[in-house]
């Protein structure tokens, strides 16, 4: 899969080197590029916005700190959903609000694409070695869609229910 990636933080990073090293494109985006600068010289590819990470992705991620993050990297100017393709699906692991996971489940949904919400537990060492535990709220289809990714960083993998149940 192509997969666009938002946050190379502590758990980022380690979370989207599991997936390049599984064998998938991975286009990444964070605020601070030198912070990905080791992902970079793995072969991952740097994109200067979220919009633009998500340009022919198949799935977009993000991971990034808190509620106000989540908004800005998927529903602001040049955020995710401005490019994100009909049909891609967009997880976001990052712990939010329920009411949040929501608005953008709606948003994504009138652009043709999915999104879940898939908070995740298990800290850096979990991150590091595909042990997370991924508690998804969203469309079944989505978390399917999802799933074979969703294996390569957790151990327990679970839908949750509809949009922002995962958050819960």
């Amino acid at each position: 899969m192509k997969i666009g990636w938002i946050g190379t933080g502590v758990m980022g990073t380690s979370m989207v080197r599991r997936l390049h090293d599984a064998g998938h494109d991975c286009f990444i985006f964070s605020r601070t590029k030198k912070k990905a600068e080791p992902l970079l010289s793995a072969g991952m590819e740097w994109k200067d916005s979220p919009a633009k990470a998500a340009v022919d992705a198949d799935v977009v991620c993000s991971m990034v700190g808190a509620p106000d993050d989540v908004r800005e990297v998927a529903l602001e100017a040049d955020g995710v959903l401005s490019a994100i393709e009909k049909g891609a699906v967009f997880i976001d692991f990052t712990t939010s609000s329920p009411e949040l996971a929501k608005e953008i489940h709606a948003r994504f949904a009138e652009r043709g694409a999915s999104a879940l919400d898939a908070p995740v537990s298990g800290g850096d060492v979990g991150a590091r070695n595909g042990t997370l535990s991924i508690m998804a709220g969203g469309d079944t289809s989505a978390f399917d869609a999802a799933l074979p990714l969703f294996k390569l960083l957790g151990k327990t993998v679970k839908l949750q229910g509809a949009p922002g149940s995962g958050q819960h």
